[in-house]
């Protein structure tokens, strides 16, 4: 009579123990993501006059200006200053969220190798 279910040559094991890697590295992404949620980073651009703090969310905290900057004759420096401490306050989020992943997956790129 053949033998139902399982696989031959001890696959059951192999499965149940790739099983809890994964549960195992599904929590401790978990943990990542909360942990990247609560992180913020600060960005400056135009030698500090403009800064922005931007949380692990990807959502602007915080947008600080120096006096200077505020010229009513030059707001499309301020924007482009805005908008460059922002992109770079993302970038930073975007570095901090790859890393953490990475050290979890070991640099599987987020997928499984099979």
């Amino acid at each position: 009579m053949a033998k139902r279910g399982g696989f031959p040559g001890g696959m059951p094991g192999n499965m149940n123990n790739l099983m809890k890697q994964a549960q195992k590295m599904q929590r401790q992404m978990e943990e990542a993501t909360k942990q990247l949620e609560e992180t913020e980073v600060t960005a400056t651009a135009g030698g500090g006059a403009v800064e922005v703090t931007v949380s692990g969310k990807k959502e602007i905290t915080k947008i600080k200006l120096s006096e200077e900057v505020v010229d009513p004759d030059d707001i499309e420096m301020l924007e482009d200053l805005i908008v460059a401490a922002t992109n770079e306050g993302l970038r930073k989020v975007d570095e901090i969220s790859q890393q953490s992943m990475s050290a979890i997956t070991g640099g599987l790129g987020g997928g499984f190798p099979f």
